[in-house]
């Protein structure tokens, strides 16, 4: 075969190979005819005219993230870094305009992140900068939107992400949350102490209570009980000086008896003579006796006050009747 033919036909299948091309899913190209814009191309298979047709370039129209790290200021003048992270797209609809009227639109949407960020924050306080976060983001989006539609670009979102203060801002910050949650512990602790402070106190007062009525009923038991021994010790002859004798030293050696008893308890020195019951009765009778002499007294005394004539007093109106010759 002549090697001209061969060559001819070589050109020909290779410019005809080239007329064709491939778009891949969510991405556009550029054609464009003698240097000229010609038309977008979508995913799927293309064919152009080939030497005349050529592949301006490829625009990717999936969701693209741009991370901005911002450092500036607060009202309360302290330095933070911020990074703000804003999610946009190419429009379908106007990939000529995303193509040809920005050359890196990655420094457009930087220079607008900064210019909002740096408007908002020193506006704010460390503490608002924090709480109001989202705040930032809107504006920050919204600002994005009027500027970059123009341009073929969607903004999807933006997002604070980071916000980093200075260290020893951080450090203070750290400091002045513990002292704060040290004081509500302490606050607490202090609140639990005193409810357990009120509550042994009731528990005592109740305790003593219970405690002071029950030696009360004792005491009533045993004065009945006395009554009742001293009324059956009479019955049987016994006068009420010889019961009292009698229940008194029987006690004596009762409360001996219990001492002796219990192996724990301390060394108690008590009178433990026959004429031990004697002495205390006798020592009681003379106390009776001499209450009752002391009441008599004041009851004389009493009756001789009430007797007493009291002093007549002078009517009003008729003293110089009754008494002239003392005037």
């Amino acid at each position: 075969m002549n090697p001209v033919l061969i060559i001819f036909l070589v050109l020909a299948l290779f410019i005809f190979m080239s007329s064709f091309f491939t778009v891949k899913q969510q991405s556009s190209v550029v054609i464009e005819r003698f240097g000229k814009f010609h038309s977008v191309r979508n995913s799927g298979l293309q064919l152009k005219i080939p030497v005349v047709d050529r592949l301006a370039g490829r625009v990717n129209l999936k969701i693209q993230q741009l991370d901005v790290i911002i450092e500036t200021k607060t009202k309360d003048n302290v330095f933070i870094k911020m990074k703000v992270s804003v999610q946009f797209k190419v429009i379908q609809e106007k990939v000529y305009d995303a193509f040809y009227k920005l050359e890196y639109p990655h420094d457009q949407i930087t220079a607008y992140v900064f210019d909002v960020v740096r408007a908002e924050v020193p506006k704010l306080k460390l503490d608002d900068v924090f709480e109001r976060k989202d705040d930032i983001a809107i504006a920050v989006k919204r600002e994005l939107n009027e500027a970059m539609t123009t341009y073929g670009y969607d903004i999807i979102n933006t997002l604070v992400t980071d916000i980093d203060p200075d260290i020893q801002v951080k450090n203070a910050m750290n400091r002045i949350n513990a002292a704060d949650r040290e004081k509500t512990a302490a606050e607490f602790e202090a609140e639990s102490s005193r409810i357990r402070i009120v509550a042994k106190a009731k528990a005592e007062a109740e305790s003593k209570r219970l405690q002071g009525q029950g030696i009360a009923d004792q005491r009533r038991e045993i004065a009945r009980g006395l009554v009742e021994s001293v009324e059956v010790l009479n019955s049987v002859g016994i006068n009420s000086q010889e019961a009292s004798a009698l229940i008194v030293v029987t006690q004596h050696y009762d409360t001996l008896q219990a001492i002796g008893a219990d192996a724990n308890s301390n060394l108690i020195l008590l009178p433990n003579s026959p004429q031990a019951g004697s002495d205390m009765l006798n020592n009681m009778v003379a106390s009776f006796s001499a209450s009752n002499q002391v009441g008599e007294m004041m009851k004389k005394n009493n009756k001789k006050i009430e007797k007493k004539p009291k002093p007549i007093e002078p009517q009003s109106g008729y003293e110089d009747d009754i008494l002239p010759e003392t005037k």
